[in-house]
Order: C-alpha cells, then sequence, then structure tokens
C-alpha cells in the first residue's frame, strides 16, 4: 500500500497511478460501534451511535466517494470529526474532502506541520505538495487527547519518532479497541520514516505504549494488514526488539551495513513479515540508520 503512497504523492503520470476506480472498500466489524475500512491505503477506523460518526484516517481522495458510502452504510449522517494517526497522504488524502464537508480534523502537532510544509519522500523519490489549507487539522495536540463521543472515551495518546515524529495511538476505551496507524502494521516489515523522525526504537516503544492500554480480548487496527490483538503485536514488538538487538551489536562490533545486511539478522522472521512491500533488506538498512544514528548522538 506504501506503493501506492509514492505514486499518489509523486504527481506521477496516470499510468503509474494505483487504479482508485478497481478499489472496493471492505468493511470489518471491530467492537461494538466500531468499524475498519479497508481500501487502498491505510486502514481506517469508523466510530458509530448516538452521537454521530468519527472518522480515523481517510486514505486517498479520489476514493473519498466510496468511502463516504462505505461509512454512510454504518451511519447516514454526516461525519463530524476525522482523526489522522500520522501525516502520509495515504492517512491523510481525504481531509480536505470531509473538512470541506464540515468535519472537524484532528491530530498531533507535528501532523499539521508536516502537512503544511509538504515535504520530499526520499525512500519513494516523490515530492509531497504542501497540502491545502482546508486539509489542515483545525484541532492539535501534544502528548495527549481524549474526545467524549458515542459513549465512549476516545483517547488519543502520541508516541514520539515512532513510524514518524507524530504518531498517534488511539483507543476506545469502553469499546476495548486501538488503531495504531502504521506504529504497528500486519502486512510485513515496518516502513521507519527516518526522514520524518521516525525511528526503530521509538517504534517499539509505540509498541510497548499500546501493549500497557491491551489486554487478550482488545481488537487492533493496524495501518496496513489484517485486524490484529494483542497477540499479534505482542509477537511483532519481540520481532522488533531481535532485530534491534542484533544490528546495535554489529554496529558496536564496527560492521558496515552492508556485513550486517548480508548477515541476516532477521531471517527467522522473514517468513512471515517479509512478504509485504518492505522486504527484509529495506528493513534491516533503515533499522541499521536509525540505530546507527542514535549511537552517533549518545
Amino acid at each position: 500500500m506504501l506503493c501506492a503512497l509514492a505514486a499518489a504523492a509523486s504527481g506521477a503520470r496516470a499510468q503509474t497511478q494505483p487504479d482508485f476506480d478497481a478499489v472496493k472498500i471492505e468493511t470489518v466489524p471491530v467492537a461494538p460501534g466500531v468499524a475498519m475500512l479497508v481500501g487502498q491505503g491505510g486502514n481506517i477506523g469508523v466510530s458509530t451511535g448516538a452521537d454521530g460518526v468519527l472518522v480515523i484516517d481517510d486514505q486517498f481522495a479520489p476514493l473519498h466517494p466510496k468511502i463516504a458510502a462505505a461509512v454512510a452504510a454504518l451511519d447516514p449522517r454526516p461525519v463530524r470529526f476525522v482523526l489522522n494517526t500520522h501525516w502520509h497522504p495515504d492517512h491523510t488524502g481525504g481531509n480536505e474532502l470531509f473538512g470541506k464537508g464540515g468535519a472537524l480534523l484532528v491530530a498531533q502537532e507535528e501532523v499539521r506541520k508536516r502537512l503544511a510544509a509538504g515535504q520530499f519522500m526520499k525512500a519513494f523519490q516523490r515530492e509531497v505538495p504542501p497540502a491545502p489549507p482546508a486539509a489542515l487539522p483545525v484541532v492539535t495536540y501534544g502528548d495527549d487527547l481524549t474526545v467524549h463521543w458515542n459513549g465512549d472515551e476516545i483517547y488519543l495518546l502520541y508516541v514520539p519518532h515512532a513510524h514518524t515524529d507524530g504518531d498517534t495511538i488511539v483507543h476506545f476505551r469502553k469499546a476495548d479497541a486501538l488503531h495504531m496507524g502504521d506504529v504497528f502494521v500486519t502486512s510485513g516489515y515496518p516502513f521507519l520514516d527516518l526522514e520524518s523522525g521516525g525511528s526503530l526504537s521509538g517504534t517499539i516503544s509505540g509498541c510497548d505504549a499500546a501493549l500497557a492500554l491491551a489486554d487478550a480480548k482488545t481488537r487492533i487496527i493496524p495501518g496496513h494488514g489484517p485486524l490484529g490483538g494483542r497477540d499479534e503485536l505482542m509477537r511483532y514488538r519481540d520481532m522488533l526488539v531481535a532485530a534491534r538487538e542484533r544490528i546495535a551489536k554489529a554496529i558496536a562490533a564496527g560492521q558496515d551495513v552492508e556485513a550486517v545486511v548480508a548477515s541476516r539478522p532477521t531471517a527467522e522472521f522473514d517468513a512471515s513479515y517479509g512478504n509485504g512491500f518492505i522486504k527484509p533488506e529495506a528493513f534491516v538498512r533503515t533499522a541499521y540508520a536509525s540505530l546507527a544514528a542514535e549511537s552517533a548522538d549518545r
């Protein structure tokens, strides 16, 4: 799905862009009053109930009519809130249209900064232009925020320097569900957006923060991939910790990135996580860069 981000963010020629006409939006029940929408881009969370509709992330702008129809099938009332888990275009592309439709856009303050400034994403060789004013979050927060909505306490927790520098974990306290954005994916290895302030250690810390909120029954919406739970998150976190330990040890021993890649430090996990968009070598290279930067800062 990140390859779609790269194409859509680039303004590239039509033949390189995803075929949005072919995308179908699937609705997955998560918990009472909470659903997940799967399409092209980051998984969407939807809260419905007595107060109305709240949406978490909104994929790409061309998919807005399909997403709006899927949301309306759950609740025909207008969307009142859109929460962004981070700034990437496959999670914020629908902001402008939802905002113009009357939704209040909410995000961690770093998200608004990056959307307003635009950015060249070196990992994809793509220029993401500044977002239009109508796509910018109207309400921003620092460390956390609680939205009292649909009989639930929807807790927004900032996890710094994880996937990016502006990630939020969304906890439905009553419904016992989490939306983790791209801090947690069930589709493979993570994309660590180092240029946006992300890091391997921060991603692990974000997983730890979510694990502290979850129990055996908690349902977890990942940024990409199928619906998960605490067991899937724990396995993912343990994989990241093992990779960090092995790569950090190699860095301390003076090994360069090519030697570390050749040693295949993630080999035991590749069958489970290596078939997604981020291949094992790419993950190891990014993890090496993240940990080398941490080592240099000490």
